[in-house]
């Protein structure tokens, strides 16, 4: 295809029953590109359609492909793959999005950002267009937990009208098929460090009826970035779990504290002592997963595992766990000792056992997980 026939945006819109909403959307779209003098084709992703979308949209002239595979994710990769526009422009197709903002997205776009997404919370979200649950709850509480576990500052990561260059697209390398694929764009675009910007715009009543599914959609965006940010997911709860549990064992271990009006004795100790395993356990989850995400490209290498694979190699690491495991032998040692001296009569050293006993499982935790970290950091030769 020479120059001047190429196609420059390539507008990708999913479907599933929406032959109220569709021909206006293609209609729209082809009025921007006839006065804007654009070089575009529209496709619609057909995602299963038991109504006259299809054949409504085709009409319309748009390229109609069909994903067989349910699913928001599905239909929009279905739809990019088929796409032949330098830049794509990604939006719903019930008339929610106003199209008319092609242009602005473009500008972005054409001025060098990578990725363009839309803002209904800066812009006008119009009455009737977003459940009050959506608005108030659902959206903000999703877009703020993406801006504290990805240090981003969008206000509105489900948006669906966004723009990209095909550069950027194989760059993130998309492959979630549900409605998560809206937070794995913007998650993707993070991690590969993409330029990205963010436009206002307006947010209509949709024609026809939604498809979104409010807890299990919500659910299926909070297990992405949970998935995808070990920090918040493993990190922050193991080292408050086992700083705590650690703390509350070595003071109890020389006898009981009164605190707060209240004896603290021994069944806080054996709870501490719990907390510290399973938090210490929780810790290396988090070491494993992120080092295998790092690995495999799922994300990409932070501060953490810089930090990480600079201080940590596994003489290191076998090392302090034979250290460890080391004290607890010896002070177990100590208690057999006396024991054996009082002719192993009756013995009350449960607080020193309790911490022996602690120390003697994060020792072989350290030790074991050690050689398995090592192994998840090996590499190929090429």
């Amino acid at each position: 295809m020479d120059g001047e026939s190429a196609v420059e945006v390539s507008v990708v819109m999913p479907c599933l029953n929406e032959e109220n909403g569709v021909a206006r959307c293609i209609r729209t779209i082809r009025d921007v590109f006839a006065r804007e003098d654009i070089r575009g084709e529209i496709i619609v992703a057909d995602n299963g359609s038991t109504d006259r979308s299809a054949r409504i949209a085709r009409d319309e002239g748009a390229h109609v492909v069909f994903e067989p595979l349910r699913g928001y994710g599905a239909a929009y990769l279905c739809g990019i793959r088929h796409a032949a526009g330098r830049y794509i422009i990604i939006g719903d197709s019930d008339n929610t999005y106003d199209f008319n903002d092609i242009p602005r997205f473009l500008e972005h776009l054409r001025q060098g950002y990578d990725f363009v997404i839309g803002s209904r919370f800066k812009g006008t979200i119009h009455k009737g267009a977003m459940p009050w649950a959506h608005r108030y709850i659902g959206n903000p509480v999703l877009s703020g937990m993406t801006r504290l576990f990805f240090h981003t500052r969008l206000s509105d990561i489900h948006c669906g009208l966004r723009a990209f260059s095909r550069t950027a697209f194989d760059a993130m390398r998309l492959q979630m098929v549900g409605m998560e694929f809206a937070t794995e764009m913007v998650v993707a675009a993070i991690n590969n460090d993409l330029k990205i910007h963010e436009v206002p715009i307006n947010y209509f009543k949709r024609e026809g009826v939604s498809k979104l599914k409010s807890f299990s959609d919500a659910w299926r965006h909070i297990r992405f970035m949970l998935l995808f940010c070990p920090v918040w997911l493993y990190f922050i709860p193991g080292i408050a779990g086992f700083t705590s549990g650690m703390l509350v064992l070595l003071i109890l271990s020389g006898g009981p504290v009164f605190f707060l009006g209240h004896l603290w004795d021994m069944h806080p100790m054996v709870f501490a002592a719990v907390l510290s395993i399973l938090s210490y356990q929780l810790l290396h989850l988090g070491i494993y997963a992120h080092t295998f995400a790092v690995e495999q490209g799922f994300l990409k290498k932070d501060a953490f595992i810089t930090f990480f694979q600079r201080h940590f190699n596994l003489e290191r690491g076998i090392l302090a766990g034979l250290l460890l495991f080391f004290i607890g032998l010896c002070i177990n040692i100590l208690i057999f000792a006396e024991w054996f001296h009082n002719r192993f009569g009756a013995l009350y050293r449960i607080r020193e056992s309790i911490l022996a006993m602690t120390l003697l499982v994060i020792g072989l935790q350290t030790l074991f997980s050690s050689f398995f970290i090592s192994l998840l950091s090996l590499r190929r030769k090429a």
